[in-house]
């Protein structure tokens, strides 16, 4: 089985991705990670990687695709696989429709995070961390403890993403609706596009996860 998840940054892709991996057991892969591996680990499509963005060129759609296809042929993907933001673009889906149909393999389903944009905005610009362990926060989600103590090592120092302003975020979301709508199209003209409302909490968007899942 081959599964995507579809969906605005910070809107739960990952970390759902992860929960399904355990219950299902099939592996998650993220594209960020992938290129991160394969950049270390100095592959073919790695060291090329490595060039355009050493050059500040975006990673082209035949090169993400060229990579996703590579890692899904290894043994720990045998039993299937959900793909944590992949594919992004209609390039990328065409060309991994192909490559699958090549092989008489198929992408079984498309969960789409639908989330509110300005509930979004809200989500990511009040994440912050501590500037000495790393421990995640938020402003209204998960303050800490103590205000202003790490609740993990007590450090009294935090941070916050330079990208994580209600700006950055708001034309990120832009973006993502201008790069994703022709996408969402393609998956539900091939009838493989289900969606879970990803403003529910933790717990809640598993169940829906689950049924959706289950019900392929």
């Amino acid at each position: 089985m081959i599964i995507a998840l579809v969906g605005p940054p910070a809107s739960g892709k990952g970390t759902q991705a992860r929960i399904m991996e355990e219950k299902f057991g099939l592996k998650a892969l993220s594209t960020g990670e992938m290129l991160r591996t394969a950049v270390e680990e100095k592959t073919k499509i790695g060291i090329r990687v490595e060039e355009r963005m050493a050059s500040g060129d975006l990673v082209p759609d035949d090169l993400i695709v060229a990579m996703v296809a590579e890692r899904i042929e290894e043994l720990d993907c045998a039993s299937g696989v959900i793909l944590d933001g992949f594919p992004r673009t209609l390039s990328q889906a065409r060309m991994f429709d192909e490559y699958l149909a090549e092989r008489g393999m198929a992408l079984n389903l498309v969960i789409l995070f639908e989330a509110d944009d300005e509930a979004m905005v809200k989500r990511i610009s009040g994440r912050f961390s501590c500037a000495r362990c790393g421990e995640g926060y938020h402003d209204v989600n998960k303050p800490p403890d103590r205000e202003g103590v790490c609740d993990i090592c007590g450090g009294r120092r935090f941070r916050r993403r330079a990208d994580d302003n209600p700006e950055t975020v708001r034309h990120r979301l832009e973006d993502y609706h201008v790069q994703t709508e022709p996408l969402l199209l393609f998956f539900r003209e091939k009838g493989v596009l289900e969606s879970v409302d990803a403003m529910a909490d933790i717990e809640q968007l598993e169940l829906e996860m689950e049924s959706v899942m289950e019900a392929t």
